[in-house]
């Protein structure tokens, strides 16, 4: 059975310490809010991003022996650590928290690195996560602006963003990363056309 909301709260905030917890209030504040801004469901938004790093501070080990438990490893295992969290995440959730929505799992999952067919919910938390208040990087304030009218067009800044930062330190690339910001891109440009075509 699902635990309520409180309980859910003091679960994940035993996980991490209190920076990250911040930040996850964070996301979920700008979760709720990009909801609300694209007809997004907020309920769901709210509890993805409570969700996000549930397991962001367990040792790399104990991620990778999720990852595996739940066949839910995939490539990851063969890429950067940094990238296990979500996929680790949303495979222990529905045992140890009780959240079986698919919807929202999905979210959790992808939050990192995005993927093709992106969902509205998987685009919000994911954006949240670029964009939540306590976040300052080269670049945030576009992305936020950006995020007013458009979650796709913000999205691709973000993930420019972070191509181009591990571009700087000389790190691989996670390929479903750069497939995302490519399919946003088609989206974009779908979406222009049909606009176009009803004019």
């Amino acid at each position: 059975m699902a635990l309520g909301m409180d309980s859910l709260k003091e679960r994940v905030r035993s996980q991490m310490p209190e920076k990250r917890w911040a930040h996850t209030l964070g996301v979920m504040e700008s979760s709720v809010e990009l909801a609300g801004r694209f007809g997004g469901d907020p309920v769901k938004a709210e509890l993805a991003a409570l969700l996000h790093d549930y397991c962001k501070y367990w040792p790399v080990d104990k991620q990778k022996d999720a990852l595996l438990r739940h066949n839910a490893a995939g490539d990851l295992l063969g890429h950067d650590k940094a990238l296990w969290h979500g996929p680790a995440a949303a495979a222990v959730i529905p045992g140890e928290l009780g959240i079986t929505d698919p919807e929202v799992l999905d979210a959790v999952r992808w939050h990192t690195s995005g993927r093709e067919g992106m969902t509205l919910l998987d685009k919000i938390v994911c954006l949240a996560d670029y964009i939540e208040p306590g976040r300052d990087f080269p670049g945030v304030h576009r992305i936020r602006k950006l995020a007013e009218h458009s979650l796709e067009n913000a999205l691709v800044a973000g993930f420019d963003s972070t191509i181009s930062f591990l571009l700087e330190k000389g790190s691989a690339i996670y390929p479903l990363t750069v497939l995302s910001r490519n399919a946003l891109l088609e989206e974009l440009k779908s979406n222009q056309a049909n606009r176009e075509d009803t004019l």
